[in-house]
């Protein structure tokens, strides 16, 4: 059964590596050695990656003569912002109601402390 694609985007971003890589290119396109060089690991596991992030919808790849850049796929990203954002409005329309609920409440009541709990254990 594949994933959702909401779901494939969140999972391909929980790894740091990977958001590094998104955030890179934000920039410019970059070939996979470029996006390895700054890391301590091999092409390959870069390469695997980009396949994570590519099948996730994250990046593409295109050929330009001897090159083969990375694209990032920022349309992605509305998927992502549409579902935080309904989230976003559903707590802060929350606390609009808890804000609403505290300036109804008068200002000069003494907070009221629970009574002490019964002392338990062993008898002295």
């Amino acid at each position: 059964m594949s994933a959702d694609p909401l779901s494939l985007v969140f999972s391909a971003l929980a790894d740091p590596t990977r958001r590094d890589m998104v955030a890179r290119l934000t920039v410019a396109d970059a070939t996979v050695n470029e996006l390895a060089a700054p890391y301590d690991v091999t092409v390959q596991a870069v390469s695997k990656h980009l396949k994570v992030l590519e099948e996730a919808g994250l990046v593409s790849r295109s050929r330009e003569a001897q090159r083969r850049p990375v694209h990032l796929e920022a349309e992605i990203f509305d998927l992502m912002t549409a579902w935080i954002e309904r989230y976003r409005r559903q707590a802060e329309e929350r606390y609009r109601r808890l804000d609403d609920v505290l300036r109804s409440m008068p200002d000069d009541v003494e907070p009221v402390l629970p009574p002490n709990p019964p002392e338990t254990g062993a008898p002295t």
